[in-house]
């Protein structure tokens, strides 16, 4: 196994670190990992973390649904349920913006579930997996071939590109950044979700929030950090929407962490406070979708 730490914050540069929380990897390794944040703008990530060749032993677990589909316990069956309808209401987002439907790619498309309904409703797919297990039930889903990386797109553009919680994941994030956006058309439309370090339910769980997920997740965004990520690379951002069910979702796996089971009724009150916070916290949701255009 191979670590590797970062010397310069990804936003901003700057080399002035903090130590921010020690957080435990509760789905596969056990291991502890230290979350650092910039004392100039306040971005947090893990830091140090497994390199590049070493991070895929991380994802080795069936209880990692988006690479697997498992349905086994309450709280995938769930997940399943809930993905349904978040599913819907991606591609009406996508409609919305893009009204023609024309070509989108989605990085990071996991088994394929996003990237299908879009090809039923009408849109020309491309999809980009790196895991071999997910690409494969994504290629059978869709009946589409699925890349491995971005090197295979050549020169393709794209009316819209979209990451569901895939940027956190990226170790080297401003060139998949700088490369995303050279492969969108003149109007095209950046759309990424990640979840949101200043949610409440981020707050209440602490070290036991799920969505810190170290080491797979290498960042932990903010909507201010998110901002100046966006403006770093010329980006314009057009609006910031709520993945509401994640406060439910997450809150779920953060109990099961905190208390070794699924506690169901505080789950579901602390998602229902998380969602009610930012309603009335400047749109601090669990999760937030970032939609960006070029300035």
């Amino acid at each position: 196994m191979s670590y590797e730490r970062l010397e310069q914050c990804p936003i901003c540069s700057k080399e002035d670190f903090k130590n921010f929380m020690v957080v435990t990897d509760n789905s596969v390794s056990k291991e502890s990992f230290v979350i650092v944040e910039c004392e100039n703008c306040t971005f947090k990530f893990t830091n140090p973390r497994p390199d590049a060749e070493s991070i895929g032993s991380y994802y080795e677990s069936e209880d990692y649904i988006s690479h697997s589909n498992t349905k086994t316990g309450i709280i995938n069956r769930a997940y399943h349920v809930v993905r349904s309808i978040t599913t819907k209401q991606k591609v009406e987002l996508i409609n919305r913006h893009v009204p023609a439907k024309g070509t989108i790619l989605d990085y990071g498309c996991g088994t394929g579930v996003f990237l299908t309904a879009c090809k039923k409703d009408g849109w020309k797919i491309r999809g980009i997996e790196p895991s071999d297990k997910a690409r494969e039930l994504a290629e059978k889903a869709s009946g589409t071939s699925i890349a491995t990386s971005l090197s295979e797109l050549e020169d393709e553009k794209f009316d819209v590109i979209t990451l569901w919680h895939v940027l956190e994941h990226m170790h080297t994030l401003n060139e998949t950044i700088k490369q995303l956006i050279s492969h969108l058309t003149e109007d095209g439309v950046l759309i990424i979700a990640v979840p949101n370090a200043d949610s409440h339910d981020a707050k209440e769980y602490k070290e036991n929030w799920a969505a810190y997920d170290v080491p797979r997740h290498l960042y932990h965004f903010t909507q201010p950090t998110m901002k100046r990520l966006l403006k770093k690379h010329k980006m314009q951002l057009e609006e910031v929407l709520p993945m509401k069910f994640d406060a439910y979702y997450v809150s779920m796996l953060s109990e099961k962490h905190k208390e070794g089971k699924t506690k169901m009724l505080n789950s579901v009150l602390n998602g229902y406070k998380s969602n009610s916070y930012a309603e009335k916290n400047g749109n601090d949701y669990s999760s937030l979708i970032f939609v960006a255009k070029r300035k």
